[in-house]
């Protein structure tokens, strides 16, 4: 049955239980006057089901109502914003049924709370109206939500990976050539590439593939490095693999059409990114490198380079790996987007887990604290690009302690251009809590070489007044001392 249809449930079952209230009305006194069993009123009212016409004009007696107002549109205050958030078709939207939740259960919380929560639920529609959001924001915060839930680690797709190499005898050593991920696309799965197929259609330019489903051809930019095309191919293979048929046709997600074709767009990075960093070998790899005495950024640096993968392939296997096997679950993953022409900065991907940690994107335009290393990294290579210096990567790790609450994290930082985009640099972030956990894992902690420093979220928000970076005046923290010092002067003549 269509979502209109489960909305017409919900919000008949939901006025059935209303009217019965107010008659105070059992269950079995409603059943005696009309006739209709005890349990399939309790179907009616939980939504699961529309009675025939018969039972309904029967319920409107009973209930001493007309069949019009039982049957109508027209809700009172209680309702009203229940089937203002069911129209707007938000909670439909939502992938409820991945964490185990009825739709059906959702409404009969809202419904039944008082006139309060509706008013609650009416100002979170018109703050995503005001706001502009739109479904693919929803689609991605329930991703997110979804990834932090399970800490970033999915069995069944590490066991598809070693399910797909033992099937397809792939090479045990990495890097993996692209040439045999290329091979196993044409030869097995029919696949046709097209290595500068982007070129021929300009509008397209900004994509780093586009899949043809019609005829299976993939085409390609012609910028792509090699580890890039190697990570589209491997994309592919996943969609084909695991039978993943709900997908999107573009290298990055455009217009969403469903969650399930966002849930598989990030399966299929997951499996491709597994499949070039093996989990045990790069579990190895991590635990040599945090038992160094000193912090040594080339031999971070080494271990993606030994895999030939491109920063966010690296830091998503991170966000795999070290919660799973090194316990370090409290940690975050940034990745940031800097406009060096006019000193820009923007969170274009993140990641929580355990909690929401410090930074995190908002959408409030507000500047994000200069004094993180992911942002001071950042004008760094725009400084070295503008003195005529051109390097592909750059790497750096600070102690940050969060000015709000002294929670402190290693953060652990790659820079590179965003290319092909000019004047555009990213950088991407771990960081990890220092806890006693952390302390155990990584030896070289307390290496006076990684600068130790305090930040906080944003400009706006920051009360580091001598701070020599500012990039905008605490006009939030001004306006808070302006409201206490009101509400003390209005205490002190009160009290008199």
């Amino acid at each position: 049955m269509g979502a209109k249809h489960l909305n017409d449930r919900l919000l008949f079952g939901l006025k059935v239980k209303q009217l019965r209230a107010r008659k105070n009305l059992s269950f079995a006194e409603l059943s005696a006057r009309t006739g209709i069993s005890v349990s399939y009123l309790n179907e009616i009212e939980k939504g699961k089901k529309y009675p025939k016409k018969d039972k309904v004009q029967s319920l409107a007696m009973a209930l001493e109502v007309s069949l019009e107002h039982l049957t109508s549109d027209d809700y009172d205050e209680h309702i009203a914003p229940v089937a203002e958030l069911l129209q707007s078709n938000f909670l439909n939207e939502l992938p409820l049924d991945l964490f185990g939740i009825e739709l059906s259960k959702v409404v009969e919380i809202i419904a039944s709370a008082p006139a309060r929560v509706g008013a609650f639920i009416s100002a979170l529609l018109e703050m995503s109206r005001n706001y502009a959001l739109r479904e693919e924001n929803f689609y991605f915060s329930a991703l997110r939500s979804y990834l932090e839930l399970h800490n970033n680690y999915f069995e069944d797709i590490e066991q598809a990976v070693l399910d797909f190499e033992g099937a397809n005898d792939l090479p045990a050593g990495r890097p993996l050539p692209e040439a045999v991920l290329r091979k196993l696309l044409e030869d097995k799965y029919g696949y046709t590439i097209e290595e500068q197929g982007i070129e021929e259609y300009p509008e397209l330019n900004n994509l780093r593939g586009v899949f043809l489903p019609k005829n299976k051809r993939l085409l390609l930019s012609k910028h792509l490095t090699p580890i890039q095309r190697s990570f589209q191919y491997g994309k592919e293979l996943a969609f084909e693999s695991m039978k993943m048929k709900e997908r999107a046709y573009t290298s990055s997600l455009l217009k969403t059409k469903s969650f399930e074709e966002v849930l598989n767009h990030s399966r299929a990075i997951y499996f491709s990114v597994a499949l070039h960093m093996p989990q045990s070998a790069v579990e190895k790899d991590m635990q040599a490198f945090f038992q160094n005495e000193t912090w040594q950024p080339e031999a971070f640096v080494d271990i993606m380079r030994k895999y030939e993968a491109t920063p966010e392939m690296f830091y998503h296997r991170l966000t795999n790996i070290l919660p799973r096997y090194f316990g370090i679950k409290k940690l975050f993953f940034l990745r940031f987007v800097h406009d060096s022409s006019r000193d820009h900065f923007e969170i274009d991907r993140e990641l929580h887990l355990n909690h929401r940690h410090q930074p995190h994107g908002n959408g409030l335009a507000e500047h994000y604290c200069r004094r993180w290393v992911a942002l001071s990294i950042l004008h760094d290579l725009a400084k070295k690009q503008q003195n005529g210096q051109t390097p592909d990567l750059m790497v750096d790790a600070q102690l940050s302690s969060y000015l709000a609450n002294q929670d402190q994290y290693l953060v652990l930082t790659l820079a590179r251009p965003d290319y092909p985009a000019p004047k555009r640099n990213v950088s991407v972030s771990i960081g990890m809590l220092l806890n006693d956990n952390l302390k155990k894992e990584i030896r070289f902690l307390d290496d006076p070489a990684i600068e130790s420093r305090m930040v906080h979220t944003t400009c706006e928000r920051c009360t580091i007044m001598d701070c020599e970076v500012r990039a905008a005046p605490p006009i939030i923290i001004n306006k808070r001392n302006k409201l206490n010092n009101i509400e003390a002067k209005l205490d002190e003549l009160i009290g008199e």
